[in-house]
């Protein structure tokens, strides 16, 4: 059984390299930063990081590791309930609630595994979520889980379609609880929730909504709090689910945020919660510095505005036509997943790292290489891409 098995994968392994979809590792030898030592290829402008404030490599954030590697420990042992929480994942968990505007928040090993334990722990059969079509996977496999362990329904609304939503909303008015799910920016287009009309259409259906802002927190907001903070809402969402493994220093964790009862109860009874080792602490304290980085040095922000603005409009200048918007994820649409692969490995023997993306991950027809700026880049850095972006959409005819 074993041999038939291995001999389909590694015939579907060969259908990936003939289509030119194949994903191959690139190993680094060097922290995230705009420009970073990839084995083989030396040093390459990096387009392809989540570290959009530049805070993974943050000489404050790094010390917070170090030293609570010194105090805590390299791990937790158990889980929480077990064998003691440390008080670095209180602290943590105080610093999220107050910077996402929640009462409470409880920190989980990824946002994947937070998005994983709201709708399986919090709904059940008498209830329905109600998700946007092109969220994340790990909402849309949340759900999934959800509709398998509590029975619990589910239904999916056109992508930003808030005339779907509503009536999604109004269909699922004998319901018990209506959760509406959304990302706060969309990972694969850069685009931003309408906000205001999701949390406009929840308060007259009287639904609960949870924002998975992995994206946007300390990215969007005037001092980096999140899409709310972006439309003026801040503390007006149910609940915020986000990571601490993006602009937060970039390691690893997530959390949810909500009430101090939903939280508690998370932590009563969220399998996620309740069966897996806690954060390592080195990484509580280094999410914790960057909280901090972004509090005390919000110019941060400011300027990983600039640079998202400046990439997108001299790109368009070029020639291309990325996605409208303005975040730091800037998708170049090229159509076919072969065309997107190959470019982004010209770019890469041009020493610019960004990843193309296809189906799947994305629609098909709609494959993309994925630019992401970070506060940290100089315009040098990004000129440098630029010039490099022009060559290479040359040579393949896509300017």
């Amino acid at each position: 059984m074993t041999d038939i098995l291995d001999q389909r994968i590694r015939s579907e392994l060969d259908g990936f390299r003939r289509d030119g979809v194949y994903k191959r590792l690139n190993y680094l030898d060097s922290p995230q930063a705009p420009r970073v030592r990839m084995e083989g290829r030396g040093d390459v402008i990096n387009l392809s990081s989540n570290n959009y404030l530049g805070l993974s490599a943050d000489p404050t954030v790094i010390a917070a590791g170090k030293d609570a590697l010194d105090r805590f420990g390299a791990g937790t042992g158990s889980v929480r309930f077990i064998c003691g929480t440390f008080t670095i994942h209180r602290e943590l968990e105080a610093a999220c609630a107050d910077f996402v505007g929640t009462e409470a928040s409880l920190s989980f090993v990824s946002c994947w595994n937070a998005n994983e334990a709201v709708p399986a722990t919090l709904l059940g059969p008498e209830d329905i979520v109600i998700s946007d079509q092109l969220n994340h996977a790990s909402i849309i496999d949340a759900i999934r889980l959800a509709k398998s362990i509590t029975k619990c329904q589910s239904t999916v609304y056109h992508h930003a379609d808030m005339a779907d939503l509503e009536a999604k909303l109004r269909a699922s008015r004998d319901k018990r609880v209506r959760m509406v799910m959304t990302d706060g920016i969309f990972s694969m287009e850069g685009a931003i929730a309408n906000l205001p009309d999701i949390i406009e259409l929840c308060r007259k259906y009287q639904a609960y909504l949870v924002v998975d802002d992995s994206h946007a927190t300390g990215v969007l907001g005037a001092t980096g709090r999140g899409t709310a903070e972006h439309f003026g809402l801040l503390g007006d969402v149910d609940m915020i689910t986000s990571t601490l493994g993006k602009a937060l220093g970039g390691a690893a964790g997530g959390f949810a945020a909500a009430s101090e009862a939903v939280c508690d109860y998370l932590t009563q009874r969220a399998r996620p919660q309740l069966f897996s080792n806690a954060l390592p602490p080195t990484v509580a304290a280094s999410a914790l510095a960057s909280i901090r980085c972004i509090e005390e040095q919000p110019d941060r922000v400011a300027r990983l505005r600039d640079n998202a603005a400046y990439f997108r409009e001299h790109l368009k200048a070029d020639g291309f036509e990325p996605l409208p918007g303005e975040t730091p994820i800037i998708p170049v649409i090229l159509g076919e997943t072969a065309k997107a692969i190959e470019m982004s490995d010209l770019l890469l023997d041009a020493g610019v790292f960004v990843t193309g993306f296809g189906f799947p991950v994305v629609p098909k027809g709609q494959a993309r290489v994925r630019c992401q700026v970070s506060a940290s880049h100089t315009r040098d850095d990004l000129d440098e891409a630029l010039a490099a972006f022009r060559r290479i959409g040359g040579k393949l005819g896509l300017i």
